[in-house]
C-alpha cells in the first residue's frame, strides 16, 4: 500500500508533460507532450485544474477538474479526468484525488460534485458509488 505520497494541482508546463503518459491511460488518443500541455493550458482558460497524485518525480494518479455553474447543479465542481496507474489501483490514491477534488469544490461554494463515466466502466461506477456518487442520468453526444 502506497502513502507516502502528495496531491498537488498542477501548473507548470513541465510538471503536465510529465503527467501524459498516465492521462494516455485514459485518453489513447493524446500523444505529442507538447500538443497535451497547450490544451490543458487553453482548458485552465475555463477553469480546468490538473490534481496529481506524486510520490517524487513519479505520477501516481491523476484528476482534472473545473469549476463551472448551469441551471440544473448550480455551482458544481466537475471531474473532467480520473485515472490511476493500474498496478496502484485498489490501494486508495483514486479515493484521495476525489477527497481532494471534494475539498477544492466546498472551498469554491460548489452545491454539487459531478462527474461522467462511461457506460461500460462497471469497476469505475462501482468505485464511484463506493465513494457516495450516485447515477442521475446519460451523457448525450453527436460527434459533428
Amino acid at each position: 500500500m502506497i502513502s507516502d505520497y502528495r496531491c498537488d494541482w498542477l501548473d507548470d508546463p513541465d510538471e503536465l508533460r510529465a503527467c501524459l503518459p498516465l492521462m494516455r491511460v485514459l485518453r489513447p488518443h493524446l500523444s505529442d507532450a507538447d500538443d497535451f500541455v497547450q490544451r490543458l493550458q487553453r482548458q485552465a482558460e475555463q477553469g480546468y485544474r490538473l490534481l496529481a497524485a506524486r510520490q517524487g518525480d513519479e505520477v501516481l494518479g491523476l484528476a482534472g477538474c473545473r469549476l463551472q455553474e448551469n441551471l440544473l447543479h448550480g455551482r458544481f465542481f466537475y471531474v473532467d479526468d480520473l485515472v490511476t496507474r493500474e498496478d496502484l489501483r485498489c490501494q486508495g490514491i483514486g479515493e484521495r484525488l476525489l477527497d481532494e477534488a471534494r475539498a477544492q469544490a466546498r472551498r469554491l461554494g460548489c452545491a454539487n460534485f459531478v462527474l461522467d463515466t462511461a457506460l461500460g466502466n462497471a469497476r469505475g461506477q462501482r468505485f464511484y458509488y463506493r465513494q457516495g456518487l450516485l447515477a442521475i442520468g446519460m451523457h448525450f453526444r453527436e460527434v459533428l
